[in-house]
């Protein structure tokens, strides 16, 4: 059962406040999907901006199993997400993940679309894909009609860091070996890949796919930017000393070290014809650095 404005019936989404529950909010929306959305409170500015366009808001959160019960009552699939980000880390996102699945098994929701990361199934070491691939494991071993996605390097991350203006120049800095590849992708095409899978008759539906929108090196990207803002641009990599947490500094290793992502991008391009590449992406969100 897939929802269509015919049958109306919803699809749940965890981590609706979220960057990539709401992509796959805007998604199903744009498609005329109806959509149930878990929110801690309803009267929070973000949830009420999902009401506001037509969202379904079911109370709660996923340390509570009664709440995940009624969001996935009746509904035609559900995406779901975790995060190492609360307090007990990647134990907390296992937990997490544990409890969505064994409501979305009580349930018998139909089809389970959840999100991961780009090489968890490799066994990287790295702890915040250990933890997700543990969540995979543990969905696989309920039985349950599941789709994972694994997404890569978030196009968005350049946002947030490694990222500034110096003396009228664009400056990336990464712990990333300069001519090594990484793959990228828009959190937005994530929101539209598992929208195209939830709603039914996608090749990879009942497996995986590893999504990627584009592979760029550091100078690569550097240039892309420095186009973008109208500056000259240059790439700079660091050490792996410079990271400040382990799990960063085993992710950036794994990227320089191993085949690292491994996204088809031409299998993801299947499912969203319009792939955002990193011009593109810096076209459509109008992001410049320093501005």
């Amino acid at each position: 059962m897939t929802s269509t404005p015919e049958n109306n019936a919803p699809i749940a989404v965890v981590g609706a406040t979220g960057q990539q529950g709401g992509s796959v909010i805007d998604a199903l929306l744009d498609r005329g999907a109806s959509v149930r959305a878990l929110v801690r409170d309803p009267q929070a500015d973000k949830a009420r901006a999902l009401a506001d366009r037509g969202v379904e808001l079911s109370r709660g959160d996923v340390t509570d199993l009664a709440s995940l019960d009624a969001l996935f009552d009746g509904v035609a699939a559900a995406f779901a997400m975790t995060t190492m980000a609360g307090p007990d880390g990647i134990e907390g996102e296992v937990a997490s993940g544990t409890a969505i699945a064994d409501a979305a098994a009580r349930a018998h929701v139909p089809h389970l679309v959840f999100s991961s990361v780009g090489g968890a199934e490799r066994h990287t070491g790295i702890p915040h894909f250990e933890s997700k691939r543990r969540v995979e494991e543990h969905i696989a071993s309920l039985g349950l009609h599941a789709t994972v996605v694994r997404p890569v390097y978030f196009m968005e991350n350049l946002t947030g860091f490694g990222v500034s203006v110096e003396d009228g120049d664009v400056v990336v800095r990464m712990a990333l070996p300069d001519g090594v590849p990484l793959q990228m992708v828009a959190v937005r095409d994530i929101g539209r890949v598992a929208a195209a899978i939830l709603l039914g008759g996608t090749d990879v539906e009942g497996g995986s796919i590893e999504i990627a929108s584009d592979s760029r090196t550091g100078s690569d990207i550097a240039k892309a930017i420095g186009e973008h803002a109208g500056l000259p641009a240059r790439f700079e990599a660091l050490p792996l000393q410079a990271l400040p947490t382990e799990d960063l500094t085993a992710m950036f290793r794994w990227f320089a070290e191993t085949p690292a992502y491994q996204a088809d991008i031409d299998q993801v391009r299947a499912l969203v014809p319009d792939l955002l590449d990193l011009p593109a992406w810096l076209a459509q969100t109008g992001w410049t650095p320093g501005r």
